[in-house]
C-alpha cells in the first residue's frame, strides 16, 4: 500500500485511513486509484468480515484536491468525463462492497468526503465534525456521489444541501441521516468498536445477502448506479467546462469572488 492510503489489519477488520493529512485527506487520481484498489482486495479476501474508512490527522476528507481541481479546469470534457467516471467507480465499489462497511468520521467531510460516508453501512462522526455539499459554489453539483447521498439522507434534504452549499454540523448530519451516531472524540474508538463488536456476531453469508436485501428493495442495484454514473459523469464533466463552472472553479483557486457574487446575485 503506498502512501496516499493506509491499511491496517486486526483479526478480520480491515482499517483504510486516508493518509493525506496535509491536505485533509482531499482526493487527487492516485488516492482515489488506490482506495479502489484496497476496497477490491477486501471484497475478495474471504477472511476480511469488515471494512472501517477513515482519515488520518484532523480532517476526514475535504474532497478534491486543488491540484486535481486545477487540473481539470484545463481538461477537455471528455477528460472530465473519464475522471468523473473513476471516482464514480470509487464509490459504487465501496457502496456495494461484499463487506459490512463502517466510516468512523474523525472529522470535517466535504464533497466527496461526504459521498464515501453515505456509501458506508454504518457512519459514526465525532461531534466536532462539519460537513458542507457546497459545489454550487463553484458553478457545479455533487453528481457522482448523488445517488448514494441522497439514498443516505433522503431528497428532500438533498434537495436543500445540493442547492444552498451550506456547512452543518455532526448533530444535523445524524439528524438528517448521514450519521448513525455522533459522539464527543475522545468516545469514538469505542464507539466504534461497539459497532464491530455486533457485526462479529452476524453471518458472513446473511450479511452480505441483508446488504443487498436492502439495496435491492430500496431500489439501488450495481446496474442501476452504472447507468446513473454514466450520465452524473457527463453531467459534471459538462458544467465542469461550462462558462460558470469554468468562472467559478477559476474564482475558488484564485481566492477571487464569483461573478454571480459580484454581480450582487449571491452572499
Amino acid at each position: 500500500m503506498t502512501a496516499s492510503i493506509l491499511s491496517q489489519r486486526t483479526a478480520g477488520v480491515v482499517t483504510l485511513t486516508l493518509n493525506r493529512p496535509q491536505l485533509h485527506n482531499a482526493f487527487d487520481d492516485a488516492l482515489i486509484a488506490e482506495l479502489t484498489a484496497a476496497l477490491v482486495d477486501c471484497d475478495h479476501d474471504a477472511s476480511v468480515r469488515a471494512v472501517v474508512l477513515t482519515g488520518a490527522g484532523a480532517s476526514f476528507s475535504a474532497g478534491a484536491d486543488l491540484n486535481w481541481m486545477r487540473g481539470m479546469v484545463d481538461a477537455s470534457e471528455e477528460a472530465n468525463r473519464e475522471d468523473a467516471l473513476r471516482l464514480a467507480a470509487l464509490m459504487r465499489t465501496l457502496n456495494f462492497l461484499s463487506k459490512p462497511t463502517l466510516a468512523r468520521v474523525n472529522g470535517s467531510a466535504y464533497g466527496g468526503g461526504v459521498g464515501l460516508i453515505a456509501c458506508c453501512d454504518i457512519a459514526i462522526g465525532s461531534d466536532g465534525a462539519k460537513f458542507a455539499l457546497s459545489e454550487v459554489k463553484l458553478g457545479l453539483v455533487p453528481a457522482v456521489i448523488s445517488p448514494y447521498v441522497i439514498a443516505a439522507i433522503g431528497q428532500r434534504q438533498a434537495r436543500r444541501l445540493f442547492i444552498n452549499g451550506e456547512v452543518f454540523d455532526a448533530a444535523t448530519a445524524a439528524r438528517i441521516g448521514l450519521l448513525h451516531d455522533c459522539v464527543t472524540a475522545d468516545q469514538l474508538d469505542a464507539a466504534v468498536e461497539r459497532a464491530l463488536h455486533f457485526l462479529a456476531k452476524g453471518g458472513p453469508l446473511a450479511q452480505h445477502e441483508a446488504k443487498r436485501l436492502a439495496l435491492r428493495v430500496g431500489g439501488m442495484t450495481i446496474e442501476s448506479c452504472q447507468q446513473c454514473d454514466r450520465d452524473n459523469a457527463a453531467l459534471i464533466a459538462r458544467l465542469r467546462v461550462s462558462t460558470e463552472g469554468q468562472q467559478g472553479l477559476a474564482a475558488f483557486l484564485d481566492k477571487t469572488a464569483a461573478p454571480w457574487l459580484r454581480a450582487g446575485a449571491g452572499h
